[in-house]
Order: C-alpha cells, then sequence, then structure tokens
C-alpha cells in the first residue's frame, strides 16, 4: 500500500514540473497559456493550448512533454504515452530525460505495462541515481511484473490441466463406446440364439404331423382329465416367456450403463 501511494503521489509531483524553453519565438506564447492552465488545473483547456503551440512547431519538445502531463492528468494513458512516444529519440539530448522517462514509466504502470515501466525507471535511474522517487517506482513496478509473469504461468499450467483432463475424459468416453458396442454384441448373440429356438420349434411342428402316440398319460390321470395343450400353443407361451426374459435382461443392461455413466461424471466432476 506504501508503494502504491507513493506512486500516486510521485505522479501528481510529477505532473506539475513543466518546460518553458522553447525552439522558436511563434509557439511561446501557447505554451506560457497552457502552463497557466495546467497549475490552475484547467486540463482540457492546457490541452488546447499545447496542441496549438505543436502546430505551430511540431517538434517543440516543451510542449509535447507538457502536453502529456496534461493528458496524464486527465487519466488519457494512452494518448499521454503516445506523445510521449513522438519525443522518444529528442529526449536523451533535451536536458530533461530523467524526468522523461520517470514520466513515462508512471504511465506504463498506469496501463498495467509492468515490463516498460520497469525499463523506463531504470532509464530514469542511470540518468539520475539520486531520484528516490523512480528508485521506490521502479522496486513496485518489478513486483508487480514477476506477480503478473508468475500469474501468467498459473493460467498457462492451468489451461494445460484442462487440456489433459478434457484428451482423458474423451479417452474415457471412447472406452465407453467399446462396452456400447460389447452391449449390441451381446443383443446380436442373444437374437442369434432366439432364432436357433425359431429352428427348433420347427422341427416340433414337424413332429406334431407324426401324431400324439408317442405321449403316454401319467398314472393317476386318464387322457380324457388330463387338460389337452397342443404343441404348437405350448411354444407360443415358451416363446412369450423367452421374449419377457429378454426385454428384462436389456432393461438391467441399460439400467447398469446409466449408473456406470453417473460415476464417472461423478468422478471426473
Amino acid at each position: 500500500m506504501k508503494l502504491s501511494k507513493y506512486i500516486i503521489v510521485a505522479v501528481l509531483a510529477m505532473a506539475v514540473g513543466t518546460l518553458t524553453a522553447f525552439s522558436q519565438e511563434s509557439d511561446r506564447k501557447d505554451v506560457r497559456r497552457g502552463n497557466r492552465q495546467f497549475r490552475d488545473g484547467n486540463y482540457k483547456e492546457a490541452v488546447v493550448d499545447y496542441q496549438k503551440a505543436l502546430l505551430r512547431d511540431s517538434s517543440s519538445f516543451a510542449a509535447s512533454y507538457n502536453l502529456a502531463n496534461a493528458l496524464y492528468r486527465m487519466e488519457n494513458f494512452n494518448e499521454a504515452r503516445a506523445v510521449l512516444d513522438t519525443v522518444a529519440q529528442a529526449a536523451p539530448q533535451s536536458g530533461y530525460a530523467s524526468d522523461y522517462y520517470y514520466n513515462t514509466g508512471n504511465t506504463a504502470v498506469s496501463l498495467q505495462d509492468y515490463e516498460a515501466a520497469v525499463n523506463a525507471y531504470r532509464e530514469a535511474l542511470l540518468r539520475n541515481p539520486g531520484d528516490l522517487d523512480a528508485k521506490e517506482n521502479y522496486i513496485y513496478a518489478r513486483k508487480k511484473l514477476e506477480d503478473q509473469n508468475r500469474q501468467e504461468n498459473q493460467d498457462n499450467q492451468d489451461n494445460k490441466d484442462d487440456q489433459n483432463n478434457q484428451n482423458n475424459q474423451d479417452n474415457q468416453d471412447n472406452q465407453g463406446g467399446g462396452d456400447d458396442n460389447q452391449d449390441q454384441n451381446d443383443r446380436n448373440q442373444d437374437n442369434k440364439d432366439n432364432g436357433g429356438n425359431e429352428g427348433d420349434n420347427g422341427q416340433e411342428n414337424q413332429d406334431d404331423g407324426q401324431g400324439d402316440n408317442r405321449q403316454q398319460p401319467q398314472s393317476g390321470q386318464s387322457p380324457q382329465s388330463r387338460p389337452q395343450i397342443s404343441k404348437q400353443a405350448a411354444q407360443q407361451m415358451l416363446n412369450a416367456i423367452m421374449a419377457k426374459e429378454k426385454e428384462t435382461q436389456d432393461k438391467v443392461k441399460k439400467e447398469k450403463a446409466a449408473v456406470l455413466k453417473s460415476k464417472q461424471r461423478e468422478k471426473n466432476w
């Protein structure tokens, strides 16, 4: 918190400093008027005056430097950075190199571009090693950059883990498809067995054509008292029982598959 608060104070101190050296007499009045508006807190009016000065002399370092300060105060950080970039080559020879890089670092921090901020504060310290504000801000920006890189690495690892989990899920789903194929094979085998029974039915129907002389009444029963059920009716009853049993088996298999699938989702979750 101390570093964050200190950066804000440093930014305010940075923004007050304005340049009064001018390359041409024609833009001097516009820059001076802009400086007065800036000191009064009229940053929008100051921006207009500095822009007028740049129309007269686009190479005016003073107008660009102060324009960036005014834009920064208005929290137009992207615009402030763009203006500072236009005088990046002239800054080292301007006599204000340390202040320029310090302001560039503050703008980068406001945009959460901590790598650029670290580089800018380093340049400021190379030109003015005794700048305590630049030292504090450099330490702050470097710590934020480390945190940012750590978070990015963590996000990348999380994305990698998510992808691996998805691949594992896909593989498990494919294995589940193999179980479905096995169930289908089992059903096909059951159908084949039923087909064999139908063949037996045909054989029994042929036997019916030979008459009932092979059947003998059970002991204690006369042929008239014993219930008479033809082989065809008995076979129909048997087929109905087998169909019911097959339906029950299919239902059990489906319920079992649903339970396994539910457990798999719970495990993955």
